[in-house]
């Protein structure tokens, strides 16, 4: 029997009119001018609503080449619902305005197998917005292919389970047919979320914000998960996806291909001038095969 994780976020985030959300997306990915590469194995996208990141977002989903892609890993953070590990959907079917993505039970089942995951509930999967904001471009890039999904929700892991997980996912890199779509969005600033941290060396406050991401972007880009480690520990930047983004960076670590990530567009969705402002920053990533 089926199991459907319905759109929950369509209508409020997003668009629930399937014509009008095709056509946004399209519009957002033509902007891009990318081309399709099927180098590119995975991506760093935003999950804030649309009107905020939906044009940043095309800028990763706009490199995918679906042609020789069978399966995509989704790994976002948990933002409502607390777990020291990572959890699995106990859906069949993640719906969409633009048609239903199938989850790979059989890899689901392989990962549950393992003993390292927990089955996360439909009203906690429905209630989490991090993987939902990628599926409508993994629908759309993938319209006309027979793609599934591989939901996993990352939860509030330490360093030691970030390895873990990572040593464990890294065999799926090696297989081609694989993708990889890690959902999170950069820093969060403002007293909102608790975070006001601010160097006026560099000016207003928004271009601290731009050179504090910036340098998180940097060293993501470098592979190195201990300098990450070290970099949210001096600065506490409030990126919510860092433990996804984590795991990634171990299983590139740890699989046999030689992939690069490369962070392609930023944003924010407002500039911040004073301690009253608040803003929150949007970065898009490649992680390509590096010859």
């Amino acid at each position: 029997m089926e199991r459907i994780r319905r759109a929950a976020h369509a209508g409020s985030w997003y668009t629930d009119n399937g014509k009008k959300l095709d056509e946004d997306l399209e519009r957002w990915l033509l902007a891009t001018h990318l081309t399709k590469s099927p180098d590119v194995r995975g991506v760093i996208a935003p999950h804030a609503a649309y009107s905020y990141s939906g044009r940043c977002a095309a800028f990763a989903f706009a490199n995918i080449d679906p042609e020789s892609i069978e399966r995509v890993f989704l790994l976002g953070p948990s933002h409502h619902y607390y777990t020291p590990r990572c959890a699995l959907t106990r859906a069949t079917i993640y719906s969409t305005p633009l048609g239903d993505l199938q989850v790979d039970t059989q890899v689901n089942d392989e990962l549950k197998a393992t003993g390292k995951f927990e089955l996360m509930d439909l009203h906690v999967d429905e209630a989490e917005h991090s993987m939902e904001m990628h599926l409508p471009y993994l629908a759309k890039v993938f319209h006309g292919y027979p793609v599934k999904v591989v939901p996993i929700l990352v939860g509030a892991l330490n360093t030691e389970n970030e390895a873990m997980y990572g040593q464990l996912l890294a065999k799926y890199v090696d297989n081609p047919k694989n993708f990889f779509s890690v959902s999170s969005d950069f820093c969060h600033w403002g007293s909102r979320f608790n975070y006001t941290y601010y160097d006026k060396e560099h000016g207003p406050i928004y271009k601290f914000i731009e050179a504090l991401d910036h340098l998180g972007m940097d060293i993501i880009e470098t592979g190195d998960t201990n300098a990450f480690k070290q970099y949210l520990k001096d600065y506490g930047n409030t990126i919510c996806g860092r433990h996804p983004i984590s795991i990634f960076l171990h299983m590139l670590k740890n699989c046999s291909a030689k992939i690069k990530i490369g962070f392609v567009q930023y944003e924010q969705s407002s500039q911040c001038k004073s301690a009253r402002d608040s803003s929150v920053s949007y970065a898009s990533a490649a992680a390509k095969l590096d010859d």
